[in-house]
């Protein structure tokens, strides 16, 4: 993963085109900011989903996404449509990313939805309005006909994708988090869950109740593949394959490591040999 963000897009593009050719590493993301969440609050930030087309046209093999697109900010039927452009753009080659989006909490995060005029809904719209989301982006890339639906947060009349995605039935479709509301959804609706690293035992808790929730509505839980966020430290690469082998032990199987700017000289090929063969 490389967060856009007070970096320059030949810098990312670089790491991208490495790692396309690296068939250990296996998937690449971008996070969905629109304004920095570390760093200079002033510095560069690029557009997520739009930074992401450029980058499925200059890669070949890797799967890619966005962890996680905020479903906050762009209307569902909206997102849909982007995502069908990226993935027919990469050959069928985008996992889906989705999550309710940035929390109260967190003031850097929050206040790009005022800077651009987004509304910022609490918790239960949130999360309610991502499950609607979800619905409404799924019937888009799937359905035939026109269809309308009125929910309680989502509401579109006669929508229609044309053209769908080159996946099928649709692409993968990962949600992001790790709230008990927000795990629900996950349950309903995603082919992957990821979660940030950190606590492992948080983690396994996390996964456990996950399960319970897909057992509940008659899913299978192993039908959801989980995947974890971990932070690579470029100076002790020991204490990120110890998250590693944690988290493959927790059942883990979808590693996303997140790399720090700037980016050293070959450093796909680094995380190959130091992170990914020590673990194999």
């Amino acid at each position: 993963m490389t967060a856009p963000s007070q970096v320059d897009y030949h810098d990312v593009l670089r790491v991208w085109r490495e790692a396309d050719t690296i068939p250990e590493i296996e998937h690449a993301w971008l996070f969905d900011h629109l304004l920095p969440i570390f760093g200079d609050p002033n510095g560069t930030t690029y557009e997520g989903w739009t930074l992401l087309s450029a980058l499925a046209a200059q890669t070949r093999r890797l799967r890619l996404g966005v962890l996680v697109t905020s479903n906050r900010i762009r209307p569902p039927a909206m997102l849909a449509k982007i995502a069908t452009t990226v993935d027919i753009i990469s050959g069928g080659r985008l996992d889906f990313g989705i999550g309710v989006g940035s929390r109260p909490s967190s003031p850097l995060a929050r206040r790009e939805y005022e800077s651009h005029g987004l509304p910022f809904h609490d918790a239960a719209h949130a999360v309610g309005s991502l499950a609607e989301a979800c619905t409404v982006i799924r019937r888009l890339w799937t359905e035939a006909e026109p269809f309308d639906f009125h929910g309680t947060y989502v509401q579109v009349t006669s929508a229609f994708g044309n053209p769908k995605p080159v996946q099928r039935p649709h692409p993968p479709i990962l949600i992001g988090g790790r709230s008990s509301a927000t795990l629900r959804v996950v349950a309903e609706h995603a082919d992957l869950w990821n979660i940030p690293g950190g606590d492992i035992d948080d983690v396994v808790s996390r996964s456990a109740l996950l399960d319970r929730y897909c057992t509940e509505i008659g899913r299978d839980p192993a039908s959801i593949t989980r995947s974890i966020h971990l932070p690579v430290t470029y100076d002790q690469p020991g204490t990120t394959r110890d998250a590693i082998g944690e988290a493959i032990d927790a059942g883990f199987r979808h590693i996303v490591l997140g790399l720090s700017a700037p980016y050293p000289a070959d450093v796909a090929r680094w995380v190959t040999d130091e992170l990914i063969t020590e673990n194999r």
